[in-house]
């Protein structure tokens, strides 16, 4: 009976360290997909569904770290291996605390670098099994009078029960993952959506309005999403 391959993607820039890692994996029987900046890695994460990922930091378009940020506002389970030259305890620290798996500096040992794969994806068949998660997740989230439940995408707020969108909730998870810390637009514009930070739109703003409209007891005088000016936008609340 014939097995599924599994698929591995490389989001580097280097095609030279890019193409040498295809090679060895695909040898190992993987098949394998290049992407050589951030916004053509979120689109190929998308396109093709692979099993494990490998991450470059320092990427055109899009940096990595907001890559790892946007790929698991959907995706909690899928494997993420950072490959970098930025390989100091600090860079380590921030790719752990936005969920990355497991992190290798550059220069690697190729070996290395395979056997970390190789664990990487075992340990995802076993948490399978189990039925266990990579990262803690969860359902719904509560603040003010609000109250939002992910598994359906409806909310229970100042204007009754609503839909939401699947960017809505997506855009809300980053917010909530971030509660009291800043975020320029062009940081929401990257996780949120994958665009680049060329990209000029209002689509935050535009989102930002609509959400104060749904959970702000006044729009005009917001106390949960907030205008940080020539910054950007916080969210925040009181704990419960």
């Amino acid at each position: 009976m014939e097995t599924h391959k599994k698929r591995i993607l490389i989001i580097e820039d280097d095609r030279h360290i890019a193409e040498g890692i295809q090679l060895n994996l695909t040898l190992q029987g993987y098949e394998v997909a290049i992407a050589p900046d951030g916004v053509a890695g979120l689109n190929k994460w998308k396109e093709i569904g692979p099993d494990l990922v490998i991450l470059d930091i320092m990427l055109p378009g899009i940096d990595g770290l907001s890559i790892l940020q946007s790929i698991r506002l959907e995706d909690e389970r899928l494997p993420i291996l950072i490959l970098s030259a930025k390989g100091d305890p600090d860079d380590r620290i921030k790719g752990l605390a936005f969920g990355v798996d497991d992190y290798l500096a550059k220069p690697f040992n190729l070996e290395e670098l395979l056997l970390r794969v190789e664990r990487l994806l075992k340990r995802v068949g076993w948490n399978q099994e189990n039925g266990g998660s990579v990262l803690p997740s969860f359902d719904t989230y509560r603040f003010g009078d609000n109250c939002i439940d992910f598994q359906t995408n409806t909310a229970s707020c100042c204007m009754g029960q609503i839909s939401l969108t699947e960017q809505e909730s997506k855009v809300l998870k980053l917010f909530i993952a971030n509660r009291g810390k800043p975020l320029s637009r062009d940081k929401l514009l990257q996780i949120g959506w994958g665009y680049s930070r060329k990209t000029t739109t209002r689509t935050v703003d535009n989102f930002i309005v609509r959400f104060r409209k749904y959970f702000e007891p006044d729009p005009r005088s917001p106390v949960y999403f907030k205008s940080l000016r020539s910054v950007g936008y916080l969210f925040d609340h009181d704990s419960e």
